[in-house]
């Protein structure tokens, strides 16, 4: 008998404990489930929601939960775009109400009561249909039933994406003729060109079902190799955050190196930086560095209590920034999704996932791709559509090395360097390269936008109808 699983082989969740649950647990049945409406928002859901689980494999039990938006303009016409988040090991939900999708909480502080949700009026759910994957497995309600299926990586992570892409399209051909795209920002940007490399290699060995790929969308792109840090120093030099002569210590000692220093006077002079670098905020230099509270009970006789039985038990709440903070969103969501009614509206099988968290820190979790560079000039030289956006405010992954390696590539320019304009105003810059569009979104940092969202929506919408930004 197939029974659900553990959530993670982690150290607090004993394995014997978990086969012994699973062995008495009933066989999976019910993959997709219409969701019409959510706990938390008012009324009906003004757009089509199915949530479900595609299953990868017998043996572990691997089971991807995804959520998927149709869109609002005109589904059948419009393209489908797969979106990741980044992590890894965070829950495709965050793409589905921070970054690109139709939901967003409403940021009051927390009482204890649930978090409300309200459209998003700069959902890209408006130019597209989205699926939101919780990948790789053990993020977000994603699960396998033998423990080993947790120890995934890269390489494993990519293939599986690829298989739910096959299995999903072929419990729903009616969109094999639409457009599709790859999308994801951060980490999970590291690995769209590889699952972008692997279905162009089912696409041309004619594997059923033929995906009608288009391209691929990234943000604030990790790339795994030593080029993402290595621009941090001169992107902290150009911002003011490091001085002149820290930074031509570096240049004459370090030899162009920032990641690995060579030298003694190499290694004293990063440090300095290193700690000059942390008085900020690296995933938006212009935000507060938010001072974590530590979680208040959840049970108490306070008046914000939460109710047992409303609530899964709750064993490790986020601690809670301050109001103020860009990420207060972030902890809103943990409420959330471990409300027993959500889990009921989402469809959410009972005993597979004990406690949600955004993201899962402690996957067993191997990074074996050293860089996805390679990758994005094998899916550019076949002719694929391409856009890379950053936040011009990110220093985690800057603009100026994404800009780098795209240049590393000696492609012809067909539209110069540029600015780009939403309502008359400057959104950002821009410059194509054949097929290959780089955007900068002014005033956003990492995952970027989230933080401008009217000017992503833009360029979103410019992109994917082929208009010039």
């Amino acid at each position: 008998m197939a029974g659900p699983p553990c959530r993670s082989p982690a150290a607090w969740r004993p394995l014997v404990a978990c086969l012994l649950v699973a062995a008495f647990l009933p066989p999976l049945s019910g993959a997709a489930k219409v969701v019409t409406h959510l706990p938390g928002f008012d009324g009906p859901l003004p757009f089509y929601l199915e949530t479900g689980y595609v299953g990868l494999d017998d043996e572990a039990g691997t089971e991807l939960f995804y959520y998927f938006v149709e869109s609002e303009r005109n589904p059948s016409q419009d393209p489908l775009v797969l979106w990741l988040t980044g992590g890894p090991g965070c829950s495709g939900f965050s793409g589905f109400v921070y970054e690109v999708g139709p939901l967003n909480y409403k940021v009051v502080p927390y009482n204890g009561s649930l978090p409300q949700l309200i459209s998003n009026p700069y959902s890209w759910t408006k130019l597209a249909s989205f699926l939101f994957l919780d990948t790789p497995v053990g993020s977000g309600f994603s699960y396998a039933r033998d423990p080993k299926g947790f120890y995934v990586g890269d390489s494993i992570s990519c293939l599986q994406v690829v298989t739910f892409l096959k299995k999903w399209f072929n419990d729903h051909p009616q969109y094999l003729p639409n457009h599709f795209y790859l999308g994801g920002s951060s980490y999970a940007a590291k690995m769209i060109p590889v699952i972008t490399t692997h279905v162009l290699e089912e696409i041309e060995a004619r594997r059923q079902p033929l995906i009608n790929l288009k391209g691929y969308i990234v943000g604030n792109p990790v790339t795994g190799s030593d080029i993402d840090m290595n621009f941090r120093v001169p992107y902290a030099h150009g911002v003011g955050i490091i001085s002149d002569q820290l930074y031509e210590a570096a240049m004459k000692n370090c030899n162009g190196d920032y990641v690995n220093p060579a030298n003694k006077i190499c290694g004293q002079v990063l440090q300095t930086i290193h700690d000059l670098i942390y008085e900020v905020s690296i995933d938006d230099i212009l935000e507060d560095k938010c001072v974590l509270i530590a979680p208040k009970p959840t049970n108490g006789d306070s008046g914000s209590r939460i109710l047992s039985e409303e609530h899964i038990q709750l064993r490790n709440p986020p601690p809670e920034p301050g109001i103020e903070c860009f990420t207060y969103m972030y902890y809103l969501s943990y409420f959330w999704a471990n409300y027993n009614g959500t889990r009921d509206a989402l469809g959410i099988r009972e005993g597979t996932v004990d406690e949600w968290i955004r993201c899962n820190r402690t996957m067993h979790y191997t990074p074996d791709i050293p860089s996805s560079i390679g990758y994005h000039h094998i899916v550019n030289n076949k002719g694929y559509r391409v856009l890379v956006y950053s936040g011009d405010h990110d220093l985690s992954v800057p603009f100026l090395g994404t800009h780098s390696w795209i240049r590393s590539f000696e492609y012809p320019v067909v539209d110069d360097w540029r600015a780009w304009h939403v309502d008359g105003q400057t959104a950002g810059f821009t410059i194509r390269y054949n097929n290959l569009t780089f955007a900068t979104l002014k005033g956003a940092g990492h995952t970027a936008v989230e933080y401008v969202r009217k000017q992503g929506f833009a360029m979103a919408q410019r992109w994917i109808d082929e208009l010039p930004l």
